[in-house]
């Protein structure tokens, strides 16, 4: 009896094997995202909530302003660009600095827009190219030596801080914004009872 019972343990382990070998790989979590495609995908979200706001505002109103003190609407998303350029030539070891505004300043909204999405293309590639080992290395500032993460973090926050000014913008003139828009109709589909 002990024979066949030892018997039948080896073939349930046998048997078992392939089967908790599988159980085993699919429990293994996927490889997580590296540090910088997480942070790619970053400025990335804030590019495209930024490129949909200076596609949707009206052009007639991109020279609106607040306050007579702060930029248009138009100055601060050339300004956003001017800044993604900056970022990105730190990153390729420019010095910093650089003059506000370019001699060829964009003219209308086309403009605008195409130099918005080319300065968060031009960041884009420069963070994928960089890959993790090259965002590691360090970024000699006038004040302070910081990592590509760091430089790239503190980009992602500006654009950020800008996307929420414009925010402010829309609401002044009596606009909703692309992204609240979109988040308001997909609560809409969310709430409305399932088709009988």
């Amino acid at each position: 009896m002990r024979k066949t019972f030892s018997l039948v343990a080896l073939l349930v382990v046998l048997a078992a094997a392939p089967i908790v070998a599988a159980a085993q790989q699919t429990a293994t979590p996927a490889a997580a995202a590296s540090a910088a495609a997480d942070l790619l995908a970053a400025w990335n979200r804030e590019a495209k909530k930024l490129i949909d706001m200076a596609e949707d505002f009206p052009e007639d109103k991109y020279n609106y302003k607040p306050t007579p003190e702060v930029r248009s609407f138009a100055e601060q998303l050339t300004h956003v660009a001017e800044a993604n350029a900056r970022f990105a030539g730190l990153a390729r070891g420019q010095a910093p600095g650089g003059p506000e505004h370019h001699d060829a300043a964009p003219k209308n909204k086309a403009e605008i827009v195409a130099m918005l999405k080319k300065s968060f293309e031009d960041a884009a590639a420069a963070i994928q190219s960089a890959g993790d080992a090259g965002l590691a290395q360090p970024i000699k500032l006038p004040t302070r030596i910081i990592t590509g993460y760091g430089l790239w973090t503190s980009a992602t926050i500006n654009a950020a801080e800008h996307y929420g000014n414009l925010v402010v913008y829309y609401r002044l003139n009596g606009l909703v914004p692309p992204t609240t828009r979109a988040a308001q109709e997909r609560q809409r589909q969310q709430q409305q009872p399932p088709p009988r």
